[in-house]
């Protein structure tokens, strides 16, 4: 994780600058590019939905459906990118998922479908961020949540130092 991405170079993410600055690999790295960055304020994801991915073969054999909690899962992940992209300490850090709230699930997401997955910030306090998240399809909100996420620097002390 030591070649963070700088804030300033930054419009949109491909794989390899979403592999540098998050831990998540597969099956768990669940957003495949971030088309639009706006600082740490706003960012567009990009999940591509396949029927390759491990968890279709029980979720559900005959009909598969992608789990809302991987949904979730990916709308944290796009949030937790941006935060490490535009830490402003210009050090790696690393981000740990805290919080999920007022979570809902409109529509199924099956494979085949491209998520954008929309995230904007609502508040920070400290180390911590808080965004609201939106899932959609084809312009078809499938999810939202609001998320809430914790970066911290290895090489700090307890007091944050």
């Amino acid at each position: 994780m030591s070649d963070n991405v700088q804030p300033d170079s930054l419009g949109v993410a491909d794989i390899q600058k979403i592999l540098a600055n998050l831990p998540h690999r597969y099956p768990f790295l669940l957003i495949d590019r971030i088309v639009d960055i706006d600082r740490d304020v706003s960012a567009t994801g990009i999940k591509n939905v396949s029927i390759n991915e491990p968890h279709f073969a029980g979720h559900f054999p005959e009909l598969p459906i992608m789990p809302g909690v991987l949904i979730i899962e990916a709308m944290a992940q796009t949030a937790g990118a941006i935060v490490l992209f535009h830490n402003g300490s210009g050090k790696p850090g690393k981000v740990f998922f805290m919080t999920i709230d007022n979570a809902k699930f409109r529509k199924p997401v099956v494979p085949g479908d491209q998520l954008k997955l929309r995230v904007t910030k609502l508040k920070q306090r400290g180390n911590v961020h808080k965004y609201s998240c939106v899932a959609e399809v084809d312009g078809v909100k499938v999810a939202e949540a609001e998320v809430a996420a914790m970066v911290s620097f290895p090489d700090e002390d307890e007091t944050g130092a």
